[in-house]
């Protein structure tokens, strides 16, 4: 039974933070024993209890944390942890260390650019521990690949690409009209949502932009944001709704437990994201028949065939985006071709099971690798 420890930065819903908690409780049972580590309360902790993981909290605040490095290094020893498996930059490091120290081998999984920003504070330090006690690095996208080895010293020998992946089978679930009904939208309206937590990655103000360009009242186009939204960010995007007069056409729903139901609610799925790692809620989409709308950026552009799986358009640029949203909006048959080739792609390539079986053959030769 290999034991096998679990670490990420975050608490809230995400993707990031979805991988995570799959990792730590869909590998098989009779082959790892897991240890989850989080730090604090929140959606993560909630998710893993309601799957039968009691996680260990470990506080983690300041710039670095000796404390909390020392109870990595510990929690190895005494759980006697074979391998160790972290996600997002801050537990990278500081797991990559207590790997080093304990001597184990540490898988660090990055999500997206946002881990490598230039202003990161002590950026070569931290990229330095990585290559000295990660054994493997993954990206999960190409781009992220290529950005990890163009921005960072990251050893590029032990760089590699793991998609995320979803369970298929839960996101093949018929049509619904229940947010439609809610809100006393006609059938002629064409219902675009966005499904992703409110920060400025997400580009939800020139969404905002978009929905201003396609019209207001009288125009047959609603939108749906369902992410957790709060505090100044937040803020900022209800005053910009407001001035823009779109109360009545776009909704905030905050976060969303099922989105399963939630995209199948749509007529159109939309990203406007100005920044982007593997956007599982487009995958998610892409399984339920929901056609894409999306800013080419990041993983959108290894993600999607444009014009065959979904459409891009530049970022940044509502003008674009809402000419996107008519061409497809408009178009039936485009809409039924790009959800098609979609769905087919995203079921072959980002089932569940296929991301589980990659992470668990790397795990098997990292294992291997020290113990021979």
């Amino acid at each position: 039974m290999t034991s096998l420890l679990h670490v990420i930065d975050t608490t809230g819903p995400g993707g990031a933070e979805t991988v995570f908690i799959d990792l730590a409780t869909r590998l098989p049972k009779d082959r790892y024993r897991p240890v989850v580590v989080i730090r604090g309360k929140g959606w993560v902790y909630e998710e893993l209890q309601r799957r039968g993981i009691e996680p260990v909290i470990l506080d983690a605040k300041g710039s670095f944390n000796w404390r909390f490095l020392l109870a990595l290094y510990r929690l190895i020893r005494r759980e006697r942890v074979d391998l160790v498996q972290s996600h997002l930059l801050g537990s990278n490091v500081y797991c990559a260390l207590a790997g080093w120290l304990a001597r184990v081998p540490v898988a660090a999984t990055f999500h997206g650019s946002v881990d490598i920003v230039e202003q990161e504070r002590l950026k070569g330090m931290k990229f330095a521990a990585i290559n000295l006690g990660a054994h493997a690095i993954i990206a999960v996208t190409d781009s992220l690949r290529d950005d990890l080895l163009e921005r960072t010293p990251l050893r590029s020998d032990r760089l590699q690409v793991i998609y995320n992946g979803i369970d298929t089978a839960r996101f093949q679930q018929p049509k619904s009209d229940r947010l439609r009904r809610k809100f006393g939208w006609p059938d002629t309206v064409r219902v675009i949502g966005s499904l992703g937590n409110i920060r400025p990655a997400k580009g939800y103000d020139i969404l905002l932009q978009t929905a201003a360009q396609l019209g207001r009242q009288s125009d047959p186009y609603r939108f749906l944001i369902a992410g957790q939204g709060n505090g100044p960010r937040y803020d900022e995007l209800l005053a910009l709704r407001s001035e823009l007069g779109l109360e009545e056409v776009v909704r905030f729903l905050g976060f969303q437990d099922d989105a399963a139901e939630f995209l199948a609610n749509l007529d159109l799925f939309l990203s406007s994201s100005i920044s982007e790692g593997l956007p599982l809620s487009a995958i998610q989409a892409m399984v339920a028949g929901v056609p894409l709308v999306a800013t080419r950026v990041g993983g959108y552009v290894g993600l999607v065939d444009d014009r065959v799986t979904g459409w891009l358009v530049e970022p940044g640029n509502s003008q674009t985006l809402a000419a996107g949203i008519e061409t497809v909006a408009g178009d039936a048959a485009l809409r039924a071709r790009l959800a098609k080739h979609a769905r087919q792609y995203a079921i072959e390539t980002f089932d569940i099971s296929v991301m589980l079986g990659t992470y668990q053959d790397l795990y098997e030769q990292l294992i291997s690798d020290v113990s021979g």
